[in-house]
């Protein structure tokens, strides 16, 4: 525990991914202190031409009151 999970639209190298996971991993380990082995992060690529249906109507929209950060669309 935690587990992340993040969506995005494709194109982001495995590279950037990596990062990404790498810099998210630090912080939780930092202001959650939470150790390395605790944590998981996953990111799955959603086309943007789906994002509204399969991300924002599912699973934002209906989760407002659970988001510390909401989108600006």
């Amino acid at each position: 525990m935690p587990h992340v999970i993040i969506k995005m639209y494709p194109g982001t190298s495995k590279e950037l991914k990596e990062k990404i996971a790498q810099e998210i991993t630090k912080t939780l380990m930092t202001i959650a202190d939470k150790p390395e082995a605790a944590i998981s992060i996953g990111i799955t690529e959603i086309a943007e031409d789906a994002w509204m249906e399969e991300v924002y109507s599912k699973e934002i929209l209906p989760n407002m009151e659970n988001l510390y950060k909401k989108p600006g669309y």
